[in-house]
């Protein structure tokens, strides 16, 4: 196999600096319409005094002046309030003494996540302009760590099914994904480092996907929850951040002061990106999505596989591991487990919205209470125990490949925004409570597609480290 590396914007270069013709999966970020704002990558800038957090953000603010009236990616947006907040990182910066690595870094907080100094809207007309007065644990611990919350972004109705108006950044007639849509589209835009998502289905894995930036989903209950409407068992709230470094500054900040949900093990590990380890066995699932994939992404996939083991990585698949043919059984029905558990789980307070003002309440949210109240406590505790068979049996998996690989998504983004697209791929995780994470790698047509790689529970970081070994064998810096 020839071990290349990246030119810029001409496709893969060999060793000898001969260019080759450029793989048609490679999702070469050069040739993406907008420029992405990686803030890690600027903080040397920034200790060196050649530009400014504040310098970094009028950057931003200047894409969500040019973008943000086609794009729709935000609910709310504070911006005398963030410039404020950039010249007192850029202070920092300057005398040598930032509050974090992620000090100055422009954030959005996805509108289902409390703010004090912005609405609290959720996606829906029953909570539109409400002030709760308070941040949610994870934002209050982003301003002790010195980030600039530029606005809150667009979320479907409750972080659920019912989408906003947001569009997707790379072809306005088409989706950006849900249920984290403003999150993604923002920083797909160049509008944002980095936003606050939530992922119970497959809000995070997938928006990333359709946008083209890094998604991370962590092991469920590791970043403190309280203050926003993502209450269900399988919620997880994350990021969709620029870069790989973004999304581990971000959750590591936010854990250090804030933790996980209580009584859950919180997200750990060192000050700055884990070291990037080169796995030497990955598992790849297909998942039920693989029936409604199209054909260019499974030969997208199937591509990097081989080039992966052309790096002397093992993987292991159905077929040639009754173990992850075992899993694929079990994880099969992970779309209608998950949403009848998250059913049960929404009863309330989808009742007492439905008896306050029923007309603000979307089909799709009416549909989920009514599944709600056709169902028991036994049936509940029936799911509860049919997912936790799945937990087991994908736990046989530690120890026998250091990661999980899978699509995404099954294509592109869909076009039109009355969908948020099908979730058939990143499921799986939220069902299993596993951390996961969404790289943009491909590309179909000039339009975005991740690579999804799944982890273990409680070894997020072990997961970054895997991530960034094949982040680096995809595309090695030059």
């Amino acid at each position: 196999m020839r071990r290349c590396r990246r030119g810029a914007g001409i496709g893969p270069v060999c060793a000898t600096g001969t260019a080759i013709a450029a793989e048609p999966w490679r999702l070469a970020m050069a040739t993406m319409q907008f420029r992405s704002k990686p803030f890690a990558a600027a903080t040397s800038a920034f200790r060196a005094g050649t530009i400014t957090p504040r310098d970094f953000l009028e950057d931003c603010l200047a894409a969500i002046a040019a973008r943000e009236d086609e794009v729709h990616a935000f609910a709310a947006l504070n911006l005398a309030g963030a410039r404020h907040q950039a010249d007192l990182a850029s202070a920092r910066w300057r005398e040598g003494r930032p509050l974090s690595p992620i000090d100055g870094m422009p954030i959005g907080i996805k509108d289902v996540i409390e703010t004090a100094d912005m609405p609290t809207g959720m996606g829906s007309p029953l909570f539109e302009g409400t002030m709760t007065g308070r941040d949610a644990a994870s934002v209050f611990a982003l301003r002790e760590a010195g980030a600039v919350i530029v606005g809150k972004t667009v979320t479907c109705e409750f972080a659920a099914t019912e989408p906003g108006p947001t569009r997707n950044p790379h072809d306005l007639r088409r989706t950006p994904g849900g249920s984290s849509s403003g999150s993604a589209a923002a920083v797909g835009a160049g509008m944002l480092s980095a936003g606050l998502g939530t992922q119970v289905i497959g809000s995070i894995v997938r928006p990333a996907s359709y946008c083209g930036c890094h998604g991370f989903k962590p092991t469920v209950g590791a970043i403190n929850r309280g203050g926003s409407h993502d209450f269900n068992s399988q919620s997880a709230q994350g990021v969709l951040a620029a870069s790989l470094a973004d999304c581990w500054q971000v959750m590591r900040e936010i854990a250090r002061r804030a933790g996980g949900d209580p009584g859950c093990w919180p997200f750990q590990g060192p000050e700055e990106p884990p070291a990037a380890r080169v796995p030497a066995r990955l598992a790849f699932i297909e998942t039920a999505g693989w029936a409604v994939a199209t054909p260019a992404a499974r030969q997208a996939i199937e591509a990097l596989l081989d080039d992966l083991a052309g790096f002397g990585i093992a993987i292991g698949q159905r077929g040639s591991d009754p173990l992850v043919e075992d899993i694929e059984r079990l994880i099969a029905g992970a779309l209608p487990l998950s949403q009848a558990l998250n059913a049960w789980e929404s009863r309330w307070p989808l009742n007492l919205y439905a008896a306050r003002a029923p007309e603000k309440l979307s089909l799709a949210m009416r549909s989920r209470l009514a599944m709600a109240e056709a169902m028991t406590p036994e049936v509940y505790a029936g799911n509860l125990a049919r997912r936790q068979v799945v937990r087991d049996a994908y736990a046989q998996l530690r120890g026998r490949y250091d990661a999980v690989v899978t699509l995404a998504a099954p294509d592109v983004a869909p076009i039109g925004i009355e969908s948020t697209g099908n979730p058939v791929f990143a499921v799986p995780g939220s069902m299993l409570g596993v951390p996961a994470l969404s790289l943009p790698v491909f590309a179909i047509g000039g339009l975005p597609l991740n690579l999804q790689i799944m982890g273990f529970a409680r070894d997020d970081a072990d997961l970054f480290a895997v991530a960034g070994a094949i982040e680096g064998i995809i595309d090695p810096p030059v």
